[in-house]
């Protein structure tokens, strides 16, 4: 027994220590890699090997490059990942896709992993729960990108507001996160010359490569969408379509290749969605200047106000997209790692999310695209638990302690240590 006690705690050290935690990630990732290299039946990796590659064999073939030749809906700077997984033709376009969201997850990974355990932990949970989905989009590749621009943001501003330019680049959402770092930080003309350096790069590029006015496209794009069937204003003709009414179901869209909802006053309600987003970001963004005015603190401000931005993207949204929930964990994240405990808290709810959205996609995707009651239950529980963690997010946002108002050299250097430590 007395032998059997050192080597039970040398497992359990390895086990919840470093060498767990990596082989808890390898172990995820790999396990989420076969489901979507394999699942033929629910294609969760249809984006990538349909879309995506579709996209990079057009311009191989033809020599017209999305972005660039045509408008398309993602920013210009999505032709990176796309065209990486390119590399070596379209034969092995999955396999080179998951090696880079891999190889930039475990970037992210070790970054956590050396700040707070517990927040690696709970990435790796929260990959597991999200399911195949959370490798398998675009998204995918903003996250990591997204997580070390918050690490990184008190230590390393400059890089901190390349790397959050160049995830927003690729998919708009990151833009939430610098907007929320501009406004909480006394460092922020750092943050904002590094994102403003990386737009000049990007846009130099796709300047000398012809795209002109195609570079913003993607902002007419996305404008011209419907409701999608998983956002939370669809739940109401989601659930007429349910409940058999006539003159309203859910379809699929061919130019957005999305399933959306349609019926009285669809269109009508898709048109003033935008406009109310942009409305319900601009208040939460006073929110965050309300805050920093009463003297609260960046390493108390920073996470709420990241969380509450990225989840009114979700909420107030037309567009609902199961990897969109791939976008509450870089706030999680920095929450945890930052000790604030309303954000750590909100953690839980988070994994609960996306345990609901894996079970909607793929699983049980085919049964929601009909409308079936069962699903759209479990869809309307969803969306109802991000409602209720942006309420919750919104009070503990408006309700923050006011603090002192320290000098700037004061403050950046507390920001430096009590944020993010070097690493």
């Amino acid at each position: 027994m007395t032998e059997a006690a050192p080597r039970r705690r040398w497992l359990t050290r390895n086990a919840t220590g470093p060498v767990g935690a990596w082989a808890a990630f390898a172990v995820v990732h790999l396990t989420l890699a076969l489901i979507n290299l394999l699942d033929d039946v629910h294609v969760p990796f249809g984006d990538v090997v349909y879309v995506y590659r579709f996209w990079m064999d057009y311009a191989a073939e033809h020599g017209v490059l999305v972005g660039i030749d045509t408008t398309w809906v993602y920013p210009v700077g999505a032709l990176l990942p796309m065209g990486f997984a390119y590399l070596f033709g379209p034969g092995p376009y999955g396999e080179m896709w998951l090696l880079l969201v891999t190889a930039l997850d475990a970037v992210a990974f070790a970054v956590l992993l050396r700040r707070s355990p517990a927040a690696a932990w709970w990435w790796v949970a929260f990959l597991a729960a999200l399911g195949p989905v959370a490798v398998g989009r675009i998204d995918a590749i903003t996250a990591p990108l997204a997580i070390l621009g918050l690490l990184w943001l008190a230590t390393r501003p400059l890089i901190a507001g390349a790397l959050l330019a160049l995830a927003t680049w690729i998919k708009v959402w990151p833009a939430a996160l610098l907007a929320a770092a501009v406004i909480a930080l006394r460092r922020r003309a750092a943050v904002v010359s590094g994102a403003a350096l990386l737009t000049a790069v990007v846009l130099a590029v796709a300047l000398l490569l012809g795209t002109g006015a195609n570079v913003l496209g993607f902002i007419t794009e996305q404008g011209e969408r419907g409701l999608q069937v998983e956002a939370p204003v669809s739940a109401f003709w989601l659930w007429q379509a349910a409940l058999g009414v006539p003159g309203t179901r859910v379809y699929y869209d061919q130019q957005m290749l999305t399933y959306q909802v349609l019926g009285t006053g669809t269109r009508a309600v898709a048109a003033v969605m935008t406009p109310l987003l942009v409305v319900a970001v601009a208040a939460i963004l006073l929110l965050g200047v309300r805050a920093v005015r009463r003297g609260v603190e960046a390493t108390a401000l920073l996470a709420p106000l990241s969380l509450a931005l990225v989840l009114v993207l979700i909420v107030v949204n037309k567009v609902g997209s199961p990897q969109y929930i791939v976008w509450l964990a870089p706030p999680v994240l920095l929450g945890i790692v930052t000790s604030r405990p309303a954000v750590r808290a909100g953690g839980g709810l988070v994994l609960g999310i996306a345990a609901g959205t894996q079970i909607v996609y793929p699983w049980a995707y085919s049964w929601l695209i009909v409308a079936d009651p069962v699903v759209a239950a479990l869809l309307t529980a969803r969306n109802l638990a991000l409602i209720v963690l942006l309420v919750l997010t919104l009070r503990g946002l408006w309700s923050l302690p006011a603090g002192g108002a320290p000098a700037a050299a004061d403050r950046s250097r507390g920001e430096s240590r009590a944020l993010l430590p070097e690493v």
